[in-house]
């Protein structure tokens, strides 16, 4: 294999590239739905077809082997959802983020939660990013509706039917709300967490969602990622952290400074 090296060309590189990202944007699909235990079923019954051929179970051998004839229709109708959002997002420009949030809706996102924590409302609000949260929306009602903070207070008022569970706010706009999120079994919680809290931390455990949680009892907001927990008194520290989080500073683009060096190059030539 070490011998093949020097015989590799520039378009081999290239290739091996290409086929690495794919994969890699495929798992950051997939990460966090039911197509990973899907994957995983489709795995075995792969193993059990070359085994049942090896040790000549003929019959089981057969019924896989048909089975596995038609895999790409069985692919295409197990994973519909997830390849119609694949190619949703092969559309979008690699450049920019996905999951950048407009200033207004994170001003609106605040607003609310600062709203509710005066007023001791409790709240649990899920800005989706990267990993799709299809399984999770499924379980709850699905609004689609425009993100204002009006709209999100009446969602979590203690007479709403649609104040338990959480919010899912996906690219400025209320996606559904009621849904569902899965408990963190983690011993290390601290005590005066609830279950709001340790139902974002279950699902930031699983994805790279960002949760803000508004406790009733302790008038906190609480920003959720990647399995950590920061609490905020203030309105403006939040607001300052959830820019940084999701409306990074765009880089200028390398052609732009090139553009007038070689303009000047021109001139002086």
């Amino acid at each position: 294999m070490l011998d093949a090296i020097p015989s590799m060309r520039l378009l081999d590189i290239v290739d091996i590239l290409l086929v690495s990202f794919i994969i890699y944007r495929i798992m950051l699909l997939i990460r966090g739905t039911r197509a990973v235990q899907m994957l995983v079923g489709i795995a075995l019954i792969i193993i059990i077809y070359f085994l049942s051929g090896k040790f000549e179970l003929q019959t089981l051998h057969w019924l896989l082997k048909t089975f596995l004839g038609s895999i790409l229709v069985v692919i295409v109708i197990l994973f519909q959802t997830d390849i119609r959002r694949a190619l949703t997002q092969m559309g979008k420009t690699p450049f920019h983020k996905a999951d950048d949030t407009a200033e207004q809706d994170m001003e609106e996102i605040v607003r609310a939660a600062t709203y509710m924590a005066r007023r001791r409302i409790g709240a649990l609000m899920v800005i989706e990013r990267d990993t799709g949260l299809r399984d999770l929306v499924d379980t709850g009602h699905r609004l689609d509706a425009r993100l204002r903070h009006e709209l999100l207070v009446a969602i979590f008022l203690p007479a709403s039917p649609m104040h338990d569970g959480g919010v899912i706010i996906h690219k400025g706009r209320i996606h559904s709300s009621g849904c569902l999120l899965p408990l963190s079994q983690s011993t290390r919680i601290d005590k005066r967490f609830g279950t709001r809290h340790r139902a974002a931390l279950g699902l930031s455990e699983e994805t790279d969602a960002i949760i803000i949680v508004v406790s009733e009892e302790t008038q906190e907001i609480s920003l959720v990622q990647h399995g950590q927990i920061t609490t905020f008194h203030d309105e403006k520290t939040l607001t300052a952290t959830l820019k940084e989080l999701l409306a990074p500073r765009k880089k200028t683009a390398r052609w732009k400074t090139w553009l007038p060096l070689l303009r000047r190059h021109e001139k002086k030539a």
